[in-house]
């Protein structure tokens, strides 16, 4: 179970991790009864990630211009779920920012220390830009030190990130934790700390022992019966929907957008995955081409899905290797997928166990070279159809899942 950002709030400012005023709002008219001062930021209360990008963050001086942006942020789908609460908190102008977590490893059954020099760090770079401590036995401040010092901190820096990190393993162990997460930490010209956006992941076997957390558990049962995202996503950034159209991207924006597309013109989105983000939790570590590979398989899996649209942009790992995994995918033929695509009447063809048509959209020069030779497969199979526009593209996935008929 994940907690949304104004709880997580609350949880470390009771435990002593230092955290801006901030009050709950629960309709736009609650701004008339702000408690502090403007400027204030307004953010969204969903689980999506980058929720900035999608415009969930805004920035007012004004009760008037408060209470417009709160009205459209409660309006505004964020990989379709609609906020039920906001966050208004005091703005804080950030001189530096840090990253810190503290994450259960799995596959060592111990507590691990993540700390950076840098918020919102790309994951496919983790190993070079995160430093980690393995609590190996009962903790201690010497382990919050010893992570502040691989981080390259000193002085007065080093202290205060020991200190909330010291702060963070105890909220870490008093509620059964899976992830504490700090992204960013800002720090002040006057070399102050504050946490800035946080994440709590529960213990899910542990809600039972905690009743403020049953309690919290019961009402997101209650909210959304019949929501079964994490059953099937699990760690997956992504959202569950019931349509035909199964979307995956490198980035909550893009794969947003692209939903939004979908949506409005006519289609019906179904799973839609964020291929971007490797999580701290994951055990082991995944690369793009990993969740490239699973992605397919659980869309594929997916026997409502008629249409995978792919929209990949801009910067991605490994480039060469997306469509080796792609054109190995079509042509799967063992015991999970039998071939999808047989030859016959000339150019026509026909589908076997439902399976899905592929509409590719490739955009950035990173991309070229991939583009071209898929390109060259989809002239031998109207199983793929691979565009540089995604406006092209999702076009063609809403074309072929309306027309789409069984053989």
């Amino acid at each position: 179970m994940d907690l949304l950002e104004y709880q997580v709030k609350e949880w470390f400012g009771n435990i002593g991790i230092p955290v801006l005023p901030s009050q709950r709002i629960d309709h736009p008219t609650d701004l008339k009864r702000l408690k502090i001062r403007y400027p204030i930021v307004l953010k969204s209360q969903v689980h999506a990630q980058e929720r900035a990008k999608a415009g969930g963050v805004r920035f007012v001086e004004t009760t008037i211009d408060a209470i417009a942006a709160a009205q459209n942020i409660f309006n505004l789908p964020i990989l379709g779920e609609l906020p039920e609460v906001l966050l208004a908190e005091s703005k804080y102008d950030a001189e530096q920012e840090y990253y810190l977590a503290v994450v259960l490893d799995t596959a060592l059954c111990r507590p691990v220390l993540l700390g950076g020099k840098e918020a919102n760090i790309d994951w496919e770079l983790a190993a070079e830009k995160i430093q980690h401590v393995v609590v190996e036995q009962e903790f201690s401040p010497y382990y919050a030190r010893r992570l502040a010092l691989k981080m390259g901190l000193q002085g007065a820096m080093m202290q205060s990130i020991g200190t909330v990190m010291e702060k963070m393993y105890q909220l870490f162990v008093e509620k059964d934790l899976d992830l504490v997460e700090i992204n960013p930490l800002g720090v002040s010209q006057s070399g102050s700390v504050m946490a800035l956006n946080g994440s709590v992941r529960v213990n899910q076997r542990a809600i039972a022992r905690h009743p403020d957390m049953a309690a919290m558990a019961e009402k997101i049962v209650n909210r959304h019966p019949g929501n079964q995202t994490n059953g099937h996503l699990h760690d997956w950034d992504g959202i569950e929907m019931h349509g035909k159209i199964g979307i995956l991207g490198n980035g909550a924006g893009s794969v947003m957008a692209t939903l939004d597309l979908v949506a409005n013109a006519g289609g019906k989105p179904g799973l839609c995955l964020n291929l971007r983000h490797a999580f701290p939790t994951d055990t082991p570590a995944t690369t793009f081409s990993d969740r490239l590979t699973k992605g397919l398989k659980m869309l594929a899996a997916d026997k409502s899905i008629q249409v995978i649209l792919i929209n990949l942009l801009g910067t991605v790992p490994q480039p060469p290797e997306i469509a080796e995994i792609i054109l190995a995918f079509l042509q799967h033929d063992n015991s999970e997928l039998k071939p999808h695509v047989l030859r016959s009447n000339g150019n026509k063809s026909r589908r076997e166990n439902n399976f899905p048509r592929f509409v590719i959209r490739l955009g950035g020069s990173d991309l070229n070279a991939t583009r071209d030779y898929l390109a060259t497969i989809e002239t031998q199979s109207d199983a793929l159809i691979v565009v540089e526009n995604l406006d092209e593209a999702v076009a063609e996935a809403v074309h072929l899942a309306k027309s789409y008929r069984k053989f």
